[in-house]
């Protein structure tokens, strides 16, 4: 409870007092009972310790069962300034069942090479059991000391198995960091900047802010701030730009009254700049959160990317004939009298479809698989790899495989039980789909790991050990994996508490 909510080890006596508390009141005969339980600080850790360790070993245990796994890494930096690399493991065995965890967090005390981070990747899977044999992808934020051509950990992964004789791991860039690469297409600094601008003017100075919401409060607007712009935020240009477009006729009016001339705010031109970024970032905001979220396959992700591309092809055509209806931000201008140009936001559009095309290239290399897996029963079979046609032949005449199939089709809870009658008839379509279950589309839980690491390790708690972080992450992130706390409570002895507060 406390590893999950990231607090202090010391809170162990304050949650002491409460449960002394609540006996006093409930059962004040048994209190001296309770007063006996040690939650000393030491305690705690050690405890938080033993619950990771104990998962860990379950971990260990459940991987010798994998038939293939593929990882996914990244890295940050911690309040000290210590590298932290994030590793996880995703796991199909026979009975097509999934599991994600935590495989290791490592801190990089020195340099953050390939070669290092690649030693480092060696000894986790040694350690864990995983024979290299099963490894069929790999999965990173992008960064050149992971891609690089020749001396990236990918490239040394490759050689790796080139070298045990296995068949050639999948090497992906993280899906939701390539398409917020894709969106620092869209320029407009003319328009961020001045939004800035204005936002870090109302917000730099407390007294100038509290006039600023007050006035906000006073007009009855339905927002009450404007948002601080945080570059390396995901969905911050979005949300900041939604709120400033909302409340610009508030803004100028606050700045004009302050004494700030801020004539763009009254220019057309730029107003409908605004308001088209506001409407494209929020349809960008939209298709990352579906991106984000634990458990998703590979090839849900990519029809998410592959759906928005078309929505870029549809909206070039509407806005060359300026058919607004999916931008609601430049209709409600064009409806207040606003003049609309669609030719220079076509360009736009065009260039941000090409960067999506550049972007997921490597997505596009295994989009036959991705399809296959995602409904082999309509999939062209002359478009399959020669290996799987004469399998994908059989399965696609197989009526009674066809109706179960179209049973579980979107309930990915039930896509396992359909997919293990498949594994005596069809051994190479089995291997290909538990390929593609296994695969990481994004570092989507490293990042929110961080979020974790961040939220423990903070300025005041600067001073936490590597082991203990880990101890705690291992805890609070943990999915499938549960403690056996019966097991645990067996292999100790009872201690009584010294303090009988």
């Amino acid at each position: 409870m406390i590893a999950k909510a990231g607090k202090p080890f010391t809170e162990g006596e304050f949650v002491k007092k409460c449960i002394l508390q609540a006996a006093n009141i409930v059962c004040p005969a048994k209190k001296g009972q309770f007063s006996n339980i040690s939650l000393s600080a030491n305690t705690v850790a050690d405890r938080i310790s033993d619950l990771s360790n104990d998962i860990y070993d379950q971990l260990c245990e459940k991987a010798k069962c994998f038939s293939v796994y593929s990882v996914a890494l990244d890295e940050t930096t911690d309040i000290t300034d210590t590298a932290q690399l994030a590793m996880y493991v995703r796991g199909v065995d026979d009975s097509f069942e999934v599991m994600e965890e935590l495989l290791t967090v490592i801190p990089m005390h020195g340099q953050t090479t390939a070669q290092e981070i690649f030693h480092k990747l060696c000894d986790v899977i040694e350690n864990v059991g995983l024979p290299w044999k099963r490894f069929v992808g790999i999965t990173t934020d992008g960064a050149p000391s992971m891609t690089g051509r020749k001396n990236g950990l990918v490239a040394l992964v490759k050689k790796k198995l080139e070298e045990e004789g296995v068949e050639e791991a999948i090497a992906l860039h993280c899906i939701i960091h390539q398409q917020v690469l894709c969106s620092k297409c869209l320029k407009f600094d003319n328009v961020m900047s001045i939004v800035v601008k204005c936002i870090n003017q109302i917000r730099s100075r407390g007294l100038k802010h509290r006039r600023f919401r007050a006035f906000l409060e006073e007009m009855e607007s339905e927002y009450g701030d404007v948002l601080y712009f945080t570059e390396v935020l995901w969905l911050s240009r979005g949300n900041v730009l939604k709120t400033f477009f909302e409340l610009r006729a508030e803004v100028k009016a606050f700045m004009e009254k302050d004494g700030v001339s801020l004539p763009v705010l009254s220019d057309p031109k730029w107003l409908m700049d605004l308001a088209f970024l506001v409407d494209i970032t929020h349809e960008l905001n939209v298709l990352n959160k579906k991106l984000q979220g634990q458990g998703q396959l590979v090839s849900a992700a990519y029809d998410n990317v592959r759906a928005f591309s078309t929505k870029l092809e549809l909206w070039k055509a509407q806005l060359s004939q300026t058919n607004l209806c999916h931008f609601p931000a430049c209709k409600a201008l064009v409806d207040a009298g606003t003049p609309f140009s669609g030719d220079k936001y076509v360009d736009v559009i065009l260039r941000l479809q090409e960067e999506f095309d550049h972007r997921f290239a490597d997505f596009k290399t295994h989009r036959a698989t991705f399809q296959i897996f995602a409904d082999p029963f309509s999939f062209d079979v002359q478009d399959a790899p020669s290996v799987l046609q004469m399998e994908l032949i059989e399965l696609q005449c197989n009526s009674e495989l066809k109706a179960k199939f179209r049973e579980v089709n979107g309930k990915a809870d039930k896509l396992g039980q359909f997919l293990r009658e498949l594994s005596p008839s069809f051994p190479r379509l089995s291997r290909m789909f538990k390929r593609t279950m296994c695969l990481f589309g994004s570092t989507y839980l490293c990042e929110k790991l961080f979020s974790t690491l961040n939220f423990n390790k903070s300025k005041y708690r600067s001073r936490l050990t590597d082991d203990h972080l880990q101890d705690i992450l291992r805890v609070s992130t943990a999915s499938s994996l549960r403690p056996n706390l019966a097991r645990l409570c067996e292999r100790k002895r009872c201690q009584v508490s010294s303090s009988k507060e």
